[in-house]
């Protein structure tokens, strides 16, 4: 699987894989993040579930370089924040995430922006419930352009952060 990962980012432009491996292969995680972490950001979802042992495990392992943020997996909103604060303090990247059966709440762009992640998964702009979390990050960047990750363009690769995405 490795091997096939490696194919994939070499010919396409790949710049992360979520839950590339099963959560429970324990010996792959940290194989392909050896393999493969100094190109793409590998983002641990399942392995992760959001909470911040988990996370401090991983880092140990070196099984993945981020992890996905689902405040509904923390349950509250301080333990979201151990979380990423547990990912921040061991040098792991952070996506914050919308939950299956997601609704028009906004909450989780503010907290991308909020918490300096720089990085949201909403899914493709095709139904309501994701458009309003792309349509409060632009009220963000209205309201502060300064804001680091407000303005469009400003993808972080954590693999190589001085390269900028085509």
């Amino acid at each position: 699987m490795i091997s096939y990962y490696e194919k994939l980012i070499t010919d396409y432009p790949i710049w992360s894989l979520e839950d590339p491996l099963a959560e429970e292969d324990t010996g792959g995680w940290p194989a392909l993040t050896a393999a493969l972490g100094n190109r793409v950001q590998v983002v641990g979802d399942d392995l992760y579930v959001t909470s911040a042992d988990r996370v401090r495990d991983g880092i140990r392992d070196r099984s993945a370089t981020a992890v996905l943020i689902k405040p509904n997996q923390a349950g509250t909103v301080s333990e979201t924040f151990d979380t990423l604060t547990a990912a921040s303090e061991g040098g792991f990247g952070a996506m914050v995430s919308h939950r299956s059966g997601e609704t028009d709440d906004t909450f989780v762009a503010d907290l991308a922006v909020g918490s300096g992640c720089g990085q949201l998964k909403s899914g493709a702009p095709a139904r309501g419930e994701r458009v309003t979390k792309y349509n409060r990050l632009l009220e963000i960047t209205e309201e502060d352009p300064a804001l680091p990750y407000g303005p469009a363009g400003t993808f972080v690769n954590h693999a190589d952060p001085k390269k900028e995405r085509p």
